[in-house]
Formats: structure tokens, C-alpha cells, sequence
């Protein structure tokens, strides 16, 4: 008997994607139960979503909008999936293949990116090396549990920001976190937005931040102020620049974490 599988889409103001998403999940895996937990969106995605999955309404946060999917989900397994990632169809029957292990308690998928460059080969690269090596699964994977494990751990911790990367950890402790060779095909638009190499660094600043203990709030905030440009300093000016005040967009179709 195969396990039901309920994909959840946490979704923020994702209209303009959300229903070409909803198609190619429901297409590719016709037998999963689709939940869209939307954060509150002032534009119609809830509206475009309602005909194609069950559409739950919750405030924002993306721990807290998986979590309420997950509440209103009937399935063994619980699939975390990002509105504006591209599943390989090959993906479901690895989940479960890899789920008749009692020691898997959860994994995730092999990132690629919709674009090619050199920073985003390795930035892929690294990704996939460091779920591997060092267990630490991003949303953009799309991560995966039994919902015996996902209820055992009571949900993702209500983090600001970074709770994926604290769910992984728990998974791990929970038992094995796979990482499987189907893809998930992340949107690049936020790296190709700022810069590639930048983002790397700066993402890579913000993990340091929280694994030296800061407020993941305080996290969450610099993340959203974005990575500050080097500007060259005119030494016959005395004005300070303006502060950036542009948002990354990440997956799912808000910031990465939520602003």
C-alpha cells in the first residue's frame, strides 16, 4: 500500500506563478493531497490557488504557514514545497522508496537552479555537499517527513527566520536525513537580482550569525535590509550613503524569510 503524500505550498502575493506551480504539481503528482497555506497575500493568489488545492489562510511566517498546512493535512508523509520550484517528477516514488527505511526520518531533494553561471553551478555544488555531509536541508530542496516524525518534533520551530535549517538538524537527530538524486529547480531570481557571488557571501554571513546565537529576529531583519553595495567613498563628500531598502524576493514568492 503506498503512502498518501500531501504537498504543502506556503505562498505569499505568488499570483503571478501560482497557478502555472499548482498545474505541474497536480500533473506530475496526481495522487498527492495540495495544500496552499497563504500568509495573507493582497493580491489573488489565494483566489487562483482555491480551484486547483485546498487553500488554508494563516498570518505570515513560513514556519508558521507550514505548520498550519501540515495541521490541516491527511497525509503519512509531508512534503514542503515552494511555489516557485520546479519538481522532477521522478521525485515522489524516490520519497517513498526512501521512507520504507524506518531510519529515514526525512530528506530532501538535489538543488539545481533555473539559471546557469559558475556561481550558481557551485552554488548548487555546495548545497548539495553540505545536505549531504553536514545534514543541513533549505526549503528550496523541498523537504520531506513522516508524519509520525514531523508530529514527534511538533512541527518547525517558530523561528523567524532559518527554520528550515533547524528542522534538518532535528530530523537528523531524529533518525537519517536523505538527500535524494531527483532535483528541485530553484529560481535564481534573487541571486541574478543582487549578485551571485554576493549573495553567497551574504547568506553565508547570516548563517554565522545564527549559529553564534543571535536573535533570529534580529537575523531576519539584515536579511531583509539586503547586502549592502561597497560604495567608494568620495573624500570631499561628508553626507552617509542611504541605507538599502530593497527586499529579496526568495522562494515561495516572498523573502526567503519573512520580512
Amino acid at each position: 500500500m503506498k503512502h498518501r503524500v500531501s504537498i504543502i505550498v506556503p505562498v505569499l502575493n505568488e499570483a503571478t506563478t501560482i497557478e502555472a506551480s499548482l498545474t505541474r504539481l497536480a500533473r506530475d503528482f496526481p495522487d498527492c493531497e495540495l495544500i496552499v497555506v497563504d500568509g495573507g497575500s493582497s493580491d489573488a493568489t489565494a483566489e487562483l490557488a482555491a480551484p486547483l488545492a485546498t487553500v488554508v489562510h494563516t498570518p505570515r511566517g513560513r514556519a508558521r504557514q507550514m505548520n498550519e498546512g501540515a495541521r490541516h493535512a491527511t497525509g503519512d508523509i509531508l512534503w514542503f514545497v515552494h511555489a516557485d520550484t520546479a519538481i522532477d517528477p521522478a521525485a515522489l516514488d524516490q520519497i517513498r522508496a526512501a521512507l520504507t527505511d524506518p531510519q529515514v526520518s526525512g530528506g530532501g531533494l538535489t538543488l539545481r537552479f533555473d539559471r546557469r553561471t559558475l556561481g550558481l553551478d557551485y552554488l548548487a555544488f555546495t548545497s548539495n555537499a553540505r545536505a549531504r555531509r553536514l545534514h543541513q536541508v533549505f526549503g528550496d530542496q523541498a523537504m520531506f517527513t513522516r508524519r509520525t516524525v514531523f508530529d514527534e518534533l511538533e512541527g518547525f520551530p517558530d523561528l523567524a527566520i532559518m527554520e528550515d535549517l533547524e528542522m534538518s538538524r532535528r530530523l537528523h537527530r531524529a533518525g537519517r536525513l536523505c538527500v535524494l538524486d531527483a532535483t528541485s529547480t530553484a529560481s535564481a531570481r534573487r541571486f541574478t537580482e543582487h549578485g551571485t557571488w554576493r549573495m553567497i557571501a551574504f547568506m553565508q554571513y547570516l548563517k554565522l550569525l545564527y549559529f553564534a546565537g543571535v536573535d533570529p529576529e534580529r537575523i531576519r531583519r539584515r536579511y531583509a535590509a539586503g547586502p549592502h553595495l561597497t560604495l567608494r567613498r568620495n573624500p570631499h563628500r561628508t553626507t552617509t550613503p542611504p541605507a538599502p531598502t530593497g527586499r529579496i524576493p526568495g522562494a515561495g514568492g516572498f523573502p526567503a524569510h519573512d520580512e
